[in-house]
């Protein structure tokens, strides 16, 4: 196996372990690692055939990696009938992004619960308060700390580009 097909394989293989340890779907990894590595866009088939997965599966996966905004389509000069895929410019900033959604979710949740059980007065719901507030706290310092990331990033980007 040449050197660069090696180093693919790799980039599939831990991008797919990397994916199922944050509870998502492997073949979403394989996929996003493979139009990281490739230079071109591929097509479904050719998404499908290099991985060695079904057309099925994959389309799915390349629907919610487009919804996610981690991948788009593009256009191909050699094919104007299928649709074709590459990552986003901005893929690790929008993947960032869709965690700091996910903190903002979880944000509101902890204050609403808060909220409800702050007031009430049975001595079993002691422990609950304490927890709530305490994920209150957490998520919406958890915030302040991603969003100040994100501002620090985009400087940092526009150093690399400019």
């Amino acid at each position: 196996m040449a050197s660069e097909e090696k180093i693919k394989q790799e980039l599939i293989q831990r991008y797919g372990d990397a994916y199922k340890s944050f509870g998502l779907n492997k073949l979403m990894g394989h996929i996003v690692a493979l139009l990281i590595y490739s230079p071109e866009p591929l097509s479904l088939d050719e998404v499908a055939k290099q991985l060695k997965r079904s057309k099925g599966p994959v389309s799915q996966i390349l629907r919610r990696l487009r919804d996610k905004k981690l991948i788009r389509k593009a256009w191909s000069p050699e094919n104007n009938r299928k649709d074709y895929y590459e990552i986003e410019p901005e893929i690790f900033e929008n993947a960032f992004r869709n965690n700091l959604e996910l903190i903002k979710n979880n944000t509101r949740i902890a204050k609403i619960l808060n909220e409800k059980v702050k007031n009430v007065k049975q001595k079993d719901f002691d422990a609950l308060k304490i927890r709530m507030n305490e994920m209150e706290h957490f998520y919406v310092l958890m915030g302040k700390h991603f969003r100040n990331f994100l501002a620090e990033w985009i400087k940092e980007r526009e150093k690399l580009y400019s």
